[in-house]
């Protein structure tokens, strides 16, 4: 049987900039085509600093490979790790090549290392049932595919089975075993056997044809800070559409980088959360009438969340240095959900980090709201006022005021963004 070969993506690609189109003629999932433009990079470096690992099988063999992939065992796939596979495929996963091993799960969950010794604060892995275990043998390629669609996304060669301790991962990744948190939820629901082995994608789902204007793959974000002439950027990660809140964090980031990439999930979220599609429209209304031209980048990336506070803080932080973002905004309660994290856990795990471990940096920024006494928008570093004085909505408050039709203030909400909010949740109704 043939095995899994090195591949990557031959065929050039068009990205959209802001002065125009910039052609790359060379491999979009490596940093060549730089070379062939005649750029040179000041931006971070992949994670591992031998450039970007994007595991999507060219174009020309993915017809023939997906034949082949179909007289393979199937092994369906959550959608997380539908997700990490899609992110694998983009290259946004430098430079892990396919699902960990034993030692690589164990030393992501306890060191934060793999096995070579490479930062890595979150498993990637993928489970099935020991019945189908059992049919797999090591060195055998299967194919992965999404258990919900049906399609073949990926071949891969398993190298290792092994099984996991769920509650070790539990306990190091989410500091809790509780499963009501919804990420232990998925590890505990995870099939009893991890499978290991080398990816080549042969899909990135709808996610380019849905997203056409959104979806960037980091060698495509890469290129369009250079030609903007960044070198400092900093990742907004947000799963929700802006309020002013997250405006002023932008707009903060903006003073002190050369520009800021609003990086948005457009894989699975939370029941009750609102649809990248409308979150789109919202964000695009706020960077249309209150940010300078030239200074953001809205995209979206396949992720889907974990809600696992400081670790999953980390992980968006190597996610963004292969997109090219020296730093990350950190706010209150990155990727937290309930009360499982402190609302500064993410700022301080930062700082345990050992030196090299993460080329992209923090911008730890305090809570942000809007102050009646110092009349504008502040953080909790910055405004003496008390509680009385401060205007900060809950997600929860929000949606409630948008469903009812109640007043949302300005304070809290662009006008032009809870027009489209309000026109989402009235079709709801």
């Amino acid at each position: 049987m043939a095995k899994i070969r090195e591949k990557g993506r031959a065929e050039g690609v068009r990205v959209k900039c802001q002065s125009g189109t910039l052609a790359l003629y060379s491999d979009p999932i490596s940093l060549t085509h730089f070379k062939e433009t005649r750029i040179v990079s000041k931006l971070v470096e992949p994670h591992g600093g031998n450039g970007l690992k994007a595991l999507l099988a060219p174009q020309t063999e993915r017809a023939e490979e997906l034949e082949r992939a179909g007289t393979l065992t199937q092994v369906p796939m959550t959608s997380r790790e539908v997700s990490d596979v899609l992110m694998m495929a983009m290259g946004a996963y430098t430079p892990i090549d396919g699902f960990m091993s034993e030692a690589d799960w164990r030393g992501s969950c306890l060191d934060m290392k793999l096995e070579n010794g490479l930062f890595w604060p979150m498993p990637i892995t993928l489970s099935c049932d020991r019945e189908l275990a059992d049919r797999i043998h090591v060195e055998e390629e299967v194919a992965l595919v999404d258990g919900e669609s049906g399609e073949i996304l990926a071949i891969m060669e398993v190298t290792e089975k092994y099984a996991p301790d769920k509650a070790l991962e539990c306990e190091h990744v989410y500091r809790t075993t509780d499963t009501a948190h919804p990420g232990v939820q998925k590890v505990m629901e995870q099939g009893e056997i991890n499978l290991a082995g080398r990816v080549v994608c042969l899909s990135e789902g709808e996610y380019p044809e849905k997203y056409p204007d959104l979806y960037l793959r980091p060698a495509e974000a890469r290129a369009i800070f250079l030609e903007n002439g960044w070198s400092r950027v900093a990742a907004f990660q947000t799963r929700n559409p802006m309020q002013r809140a997250h405006e002023h964090l932008v707009k903060i980031a903006i003073e002190v980088t050369d520009g800021v990439f609003i990086h948005q999930v457009l894989g699975k979220l939370k029941p009750g959360d609102i649809p990248a599609e409308v979150r789109t429209r919202a964000i695009q209304a706020m960077i249309d009438n209150y940010f300078v031209p030239g200074t953001v980048v809205q995209a979206g990336y396949p992720i889907e969340m974990r809600y696992a506070g400081p670790r999953e803080a980390l992980l968006h932080a190597l996610i963004r240095q292969n997109f090219g973002c020296s730093h990350l905004i950190v706010g209150r309660d990155h990727a937290g959900v309930g009360d499982y994290y402190g609302p500064f856990d993410a700022h301080h795990i930062f700082e345990t980090l050992w030196d090299g471990a993460l080329d992209t940096r923090p911008l730890k920024i305090d809570i942000t709201f809007f102050c009646n006494k110092c009349f504008g928008m502040a953080t909790g570093k910055t405004c003496p006022h008390g509680e009385e004085e401060r205007i900060h909505i809950s997600g929860t408050q929000q949606r409630a005021m948008l469903a009812e039709g109640a007043p949302v203030p300005r304070e809290f909400g662009r006008p032009e963004v809870i027009e489209i909010l309000r026109e989402y949740y009235a079709g709801l109704s």
